[in-house]
């Protein structure tokens, strides 16, 4: 039993309270997974930038020269930004594949959370409220942003079986459930080249929905042949640069329920996760339907892009 809560804004107005909104979400979601907690927001894009979020366990070493070692690798500039076990690297654009090298040949035991023009990924272990303060995740504005709280069921209490997981530029994934195919499927991705680094079911699904866009699919014809090739129970929120997509098992027995109004799309596993937004009284509420893909993209805010399989 996991939390997923994700948060769309169509009103730019809101996307200050981005991370105080999310973060009340992601708390309220505690009991179902008082584990470890982790939350991907997006931000606005800087033309000549890119993003790298890295996490270490000692924090106050990796991180002493890590912003003048890389730029001297990569022969340019490298901003770093510290939020307690967490930096985000602000990296040229076109150079994030040489600064990931780059990263992994100057300190091995630094973790990537996350890579994109403008996704940041926070993720510990530990109660959510306890996460979001070593991250001051309320201060935070964005566009739009996933969470999730972990109740771990297959693999083990760490930092990096906590979700969000990224495996594609800007994409991530939160999931409730459980795959039962995730190691045969594992297995076939890394022969065809997809980078996964755990043993979660989630960091498969995730890096199968990577795979499938490499190959050609749209985020939705990928979560639609997810329906046919990943077995066992569960509920995907997929964040990407542009907006968010759900889908549900063709059973459904993870819980899910929706909210709209003219101001943002909400996500959460539980109703009350979703109480203390602004305008909720009068926001249209349902319970995503089996089977069925839905996606919000700020290219069109006006109605989801919706398709049963």
């Amino acid at each position: 039993m996991c939390g997923i809560v994700g948060l769309f804004l169509k009103d730019r107005s809101l996307e200050p309270q981005l991370g105080s909104l999310l973060t009340d979400m992601l708390i309220t979601m505690t009991d179902r997974g008082p584990d470890s907690a982790g939350i991907a927001i997006y931000g606005e894009e800087n033309a000549s930038i890119s993003k790298l979020t890295v996490q270490s366990d000692t924090p106050d070493q990796a991180f002493a020269t890590l912003e003048a070692d890389l730029g001297t690798a990569l022969g340019s500039p490298v901003h770093l930004r510290r939020k307690d076990t967490h930096a985000v690297l602000h990296i040229p654009r076109g150079q994030l594949i040489a600064a990931r090298a780059a990263l992994a040949a100057l300190n091995p035991g630094i973790r990537v959370m996350s890579a994109g023009d403008t996704v940041e990924i926070y993720k510990e272990v530990g109660l959510p409220k306890q996460v979001a303060a070593r991250f001051d995740l309320r201060a935070m504005s964005g566009t739009h942003g996933i969470g999730h709280t972990r109740m771990a069921t297959e693999s083990m209490v760490t930092t990096m079986g906590a979700h969000p997981f990224n495996t594609g530029p800007d994409q991530c994934l939160v999931h409730n459930g459980s795959l039962s195919n995730h190691n045969r499927l594992r297995r076939k991705l890394q022969r065809e080249g997809i980078h996964i680094e755990t043993e979660n079911d989630t960091e498969v699904g995730a890096a199968y929905l990577t795979w499938c866009m490499q190959n050609g699919a749209t985020l939705g014809e990928a979560l639609e042949s997810s329906l046919n090739d990943l077995d066992g129970f569960f509920t995907f929120l997929v964040g990407t640069k542009d907006g968010f997509g759900v889908v549900r098992d063709p059973i459904a027995c993870k819980p899910a329920v929706m909210a709209e109004t003219d101001q943002y799309v909400a996500f959460g596993s539980e109703y009350r996760a979703l109480v203390n937004l602004p305008g909720i009284e009068g926001a249209r509420v349902w319970e995503p339907e089996p089977a069925t893909v839905y996606f919000w993209s700020h290219a069109d805010t006006s109605t989801p892009t919706e398709k049963a399989a």
